[in-house]
């Protein structure tokens, strides 16, 4: 993936429209070869406001077309022409923005205030039988895949997670670099159980003492004797099995599920503890995400094009992880994800 700047297009999906009047502007950009927190500090200089003023939905990797909202808040003032804004991106070779749209908005935008995200992936030098790799596409489509977070969360060569290990040990760090730490170290706890329950089978079908979540939403309940009846709603995806976003506070899953995760986490203490105490809560996070919009097609130069729309916080890496082993052209970077990832993948067949 990612042989071009082009074969990777992400495009966030608008949780509300702009109000049209407000403090706050808000810019839709499409950019390449740029980060997300690249981009906000790069609007702050053009608004000449500080980088605290900026905010943003969701992070988008440097190595795609992407196109995000942002906003900025300019209180009784008027907005500098985009155009210079766009000429100071498209100095750096590689780099580029425009801004597709500037419109005004009463109110800061959210992390997280967006619908989910469109993809369109093109993989290239694909290998393998066309007619197995169609029918692994389409298992996909029809049971949805493991809900690992992605090697984003983990840095360059897994390097976030050292650097959680050295914060929780003491070392000092720049506010906004904590929050991705917590994340880093959160999200390598939940791809071991994710991993585990994948090895096991149980990753879409549920265990005894399971806590679920209602497909679409945030909303869990349980835990819950393991019945037909809620096997029939794993099976049919109106609800979803979830692993542990640790935090301060007691498991909520029982019975067999609470073994298995408290197993499979017995050797990361330094990890949970460290968790514990930065405050963070026991949360839960879906292991199952559905792609029922998966659509696929092939070129003559033996690649395959893939679109689909993801849930907010599902990566579009963990699709391709299920799909088989993909190469990234642009960062090649093994992290302790993948093996979560890997063992994903062998467990759609």
């Amino acid at each position: 993936m990612r042989v071009t700047t082009e074969d990777f297009f992400v495009e966030e999906l608008p949780s509300f429209e702009a109000s049209g009047a407000g403090e706050h502007l808000l810019l839709t950009i499409e950019k390449r070869g740029m980060n997300t927190a690249f981009v906000a500090a790069m609007i702050a200089r053009w608004a000449g406001v500080p980088d605290s003023t900026v905010s943003y939905a969701g992070m988008k990797d440097r190595h795609a077309v992407t196109r995000q909202r942002f906003s900025v808040q300019l209180p009784g003032r008027a907005a500098p022409d985009v155009a210079l804004l766009e000429a100071t991106a498209g100095s750096t070779p590689g780099q580029s923005l425009r801004v597709l749209a500037a419109l005004r908005h009463s109110r800061k935008l959210q992390r997280g205030a967006l619908a989910g995200n469109r993809f369109v992936l093109q993989l290239r030098e694909v290998e393998g039988e066309r007619e197995a790799i169609e029918a692994r596409l389409a298992t996909i489509r029809a049971r949805g895949f493991p809900n690992a977070f992605g090697a984003q969360r983990f840095g360059h060569g897994g390097g976030n997670l050292d650097a959680a290990r050295a914060m929780f040990a003491g070392r000092r760090v720049r506010r906004e670099q904590r929050s991705i730490l917590l994340s880093a170290a959160r999200s390598e706890l939940f791809n071991r159980v994710l991993a585990a329950r994948v090895a096991d089978g149980h990753w879409e079908t549920g265990l005894d003492g399971e806590v679920w979540m209602l497909d679409g939403s945030h909303s869990v309940f349980g835990p819950e004797p393991f019945e037909e009846s809620l096997a029939q709603r794993a099976r049919c995806g109106d609800v979803h099995p979830t692993g542990p976003l640790w935090g301060r506070g007691d498991l909520r899953s029982q019975a067999a599920c609470r073994e298995l995760e408290v197993a499979t986490l017995a050797d990361s203490a330094d990890l949970r503890e460290g968790l514990e105490q930065a405050g963070l809560r026991q949360e839960r996070r879906a292991l199952r995400v559905p792609c029922p919009s998966l659509r696929w097609q092939w070129s003559a130069d033996a690649s395959v094009r893939l679109e689909f729309e993801l849930p907010p916080g599902s990566y579009a890496t963990a699709l391709l992880a299920a799909l088989g082993d993909v190469d990234d052209a642009a960062e090649p970077r093994p992290t302790p994800a993948a093996a979560g990832l890997r063992a994903a993948a062998d467990g759609v067949d």
